[in-house]
């Protein structure tokens, strides 16, 4: 566990964020706005590995393509401080200098996040080049990343094609991209998607193994609480657009307190439960809070 100080001032402080469709951008026509993420408030501090939990919809990746302004035609309101500067109407030059360099993301498939033309060390490199580092320096770097995430025979495998990787090294080569720049936040977008259940557990040793090391700071986004048991140190559950509950994970699990996040714990299958008996649905946690 990171020895963060409640006390230590946010890298990332999110306050009553929401983000819109304007009406004209809606697929279909509509009237009137949508509104995907409503009021959130969420902060991380250095070193804090922070996870955003829901289901899909709940707008988690919105949340998170939000803070690096990735989807300019949604319309943003309230605040997002980097570090004390706000991001919500800064020049699009600020944003640019902080992607890779500042606030890093893995993206969620990583058979699709890699150019299949490109060789890995062109894409692990790239974060330096595009800063004015030598070939020669980005591509020592880039073997030196892979290798601290064990990849074997990293150097010589800087000229391999992404075709030529399993999901898990894939993703091992995602994460070096992000994280060669040095970056003080790393966003994780569901980064164990489509990759075994003994691969996951390895991308996640490895995502805390960095945080440690590195004092990296890490938002972990994903719709399965029982993969940040083990990762994430504070979890923020999103329902419909909101944040409904934000617990230090131990007492998350505990003692949760919103009838959704019962619900997402709850309808988890159990290797003990008698198969007999029908398994919970979140709807049937939200609807038996309701009456409560």
């Amino acid at each position: 566990m990171s020895v963060t100080s409640p006390s230590t001032a946010p890298l990332l402080s999110i306050d009553a964020l929401t983000v819109h469709v304007p009406e004209k951008e809606r697929i279909g026509g509509g009237l009137g706005d949508l509104t995907l993420v409503d009021d959130l408030c969420l902060s991380i501090r250095p070193g804090e590995r922070v996870a955003l939990v829901g289901e899909s919809g709940s707008g988690k990746s919105i949340t998170a393509r939000a803070i690096l302004r990735l989807d300019p035609h949604l319309r943003l309101g309230g605040s997002i401080e980097w570090e004390g500067r706000e991001l919500i109407g800064a020049p699009r030059h600020v944003i640019r200098a902080l992607r890779g360099a500042e606030i890093s993301m893995i993206f969620q498939d990583p058979m699709t996040a890699l150019n299949p033309v490109l060789t890995i060390g062109e894409q692990v490199a790239e974060p330096l080049l595009v800063r004015g580092v030598s070939k020669k320096d980005a591509y020592q770097r880039a073997a030196e990343m892979l290798d601290g995430l064990r990849v074997p025979k990293a150097a010589e495998r800087l000229k391999a094609y992404p075709g030529q990787f399993s999901g898990g090294m894939r993703q091992r080569v995602v994460m070096a991209a992000a994280l060669i720049a040095e970056p003080k936040l790393l966003i994780a977008d569901e980064p164990t998607t489509a990759l075994d259940v003994r691969v996951q557990e390895q991308v996640l040793d490895l995502l805390e193994e960095q945080s440690r090391e590195l004092n990296l700071a890490v938002l972990f986004i994903t719709h399965d609480l029982a993969i940040v048991a083990g990762l994430a140190q504070r979890v923020a559950v999103m329902f419909r657009g909101r944040v409904v509950e934000e617990q230090p994970v131990d007492d998350l699990f505990a003692r949760p307190q919103h009838p959704y996040t019962r619900g997402l714990i709850g309808s988890v299958p159990r290797l003990d439960a008698d198969p007999a008996v029908r398994l919970m649905t979140v709807a049937d946690y939200l609807q038996e809070g309701s009456a409560a």
